[in-house]
Parts: structure tokens; C-alpha cells; sequence
């Protein structure tokens, strides 16, 4: 059985995503009330099988001259089936995301998935600032 991607944003099971994210390491302790605003905020993707949630990913945009790709996901079990590429392909190529000057984001481990996209390292990292706090569901 293949998977189906959904983009409406109601369609996306916040617990399911909120199980993910908790223990992912980006995300690591991320209260359910913050994924759902998050998923109220981004445009939405969802990877589903059989009605379950079995992959997500979210884009945080104005839809006209910046992205930021968050919360990529497939679940362990379902890996190494070209679902992810498959998934990154309705993300990139959505109609909301063309022509944006910049769409970024950030990985640890993945590059080789996005860099089939597109993406790569940062042209200019030294113009790049932040506000970090790392840890910051754990502490609550």
C-alpha cells in the first residue's frame, strides 16, 4: 500500500506529530500545545496510511519571498522506502513555494535527502544570527 500526502491542515493528527516531535532531537520534550500552534501557523504536510499519520512536514512562510522547512519526519518503521523524497517532492513543489528568494533549513543528519532538492550549505553562514535555547521544552 502506498501512502498518501494530505495538505489540509485539519487532516494533520497533532498527537501523532506531538509523539514524534517529543522525542525527536530538535524538538525533544515539545509540549502538544506548541505543535498545534505550530501546525496552525505553517503550511502542512501530511504522510498518511491508511488514514494513519505516518510522516509529516511543515513550512513556516509568507508564500511570497521566504520558507523555512521544519519538522521533517517519517516514522522509523516505514523508512527506506523513498516515502520522504516522495514527500519532499509535494513540499517543493507546491505553488505556495515558487519563486521564494530564500527557503532554508536545518539538519543534522539528512543533508543528502534535501541536497537532492536543491538545498545547500549556507552561501553566507556569517550572516546568519539566532536566538538559541536549546533544551527549552525540557525545562518546563
Amino acid at each position: 500500500m502506498e501512502p498518501e500526502i494530505v495538505q489540509d491542515p485539519a487532516a494533520v493528527d497533532v498527537d501523532a506529530v506531538h509523539a514524534y516531535l517529543t522525542r525527536s532531537y530538535w524538538a525533544q520534550g515539545i509540549p502538544r500545545e506548541t505543535v498545534a500552534r505550530a501546525v496552525a501557523g505553517s503550511l502542512c504536510f501530511s504522510l498518511k496510511l491508511a488514514g494513519r499519520q505516518v510522516g509529516f512536514a511543515r513550512v513556516v512562510t509568507d508564500r511570497a519571498t521566504f520558507a523555512y522547512l521544519a519538522d521533517v519526519y517519517v516514522l522509523e518503521e516505514f523508512r527506506g522506502r523513498g516515502w520522504a523524497r516522495r514527500l519532499m517532492e509535494v513540499v517543493v513543489g507546491h505553488p505556495d513555494l515558487q519563486g521564494l528568494r530564500r527557503f532554508v533549513l536545518i539538519t543534522r543528519d539528512a543533508h543528502g535527502l534535501y541536497a537532492r532538492f536543491g538545498f545547500t550549505p549556507l552561501a553566507r553562514p556569517e550572516g546568519y544570527m539566532e536566538v538559541a535555547r536549546p533544551g527549552l521544552y525540557l525545562g518546563r
